[in-house]
């Protein structure tokens, strides 16, 4: 009995929490030709250099990441509105 009621609690609790989503990172490591492959999990170049040193590769930037800063696209956008002197 206390095994079936952990059982529903735990499915209760499983099915009761938010569905899992898949998180980008800003930088990709393409691996060598003997290795192979891409890995999309590096938060910083550093990180992804670090990763292909030694099996060889290189790093690019991840192009479906979006950060939640967007970037500015001119540079009217770039440079901050001047407030009129009063």
């Amino acid at each position: 009995m206390r095994t079936t009621l952990a059982a529903a609690a735990l499915l209760a609790a499983v099915c009761a929490s938010s569905p899992a989503t898949a998180q980008e990172y800003p930088w990709c490591a393409d691996y060598s030709e003997e290795v192979g492959g891409v890995n999309c999990g590096f938060v910083s170049w550093q990180q992804c250099m670090w990763t292909v040193s030694g099996v060889g590769g290189f790093c690019r930037e991840n192009g479906f990441y979006r950060s939640a800063r967007p970037r500015p696209t001119s540079a009217r956008e770039r440079k901050p509105k001047r407030q009129p002197d009063r």
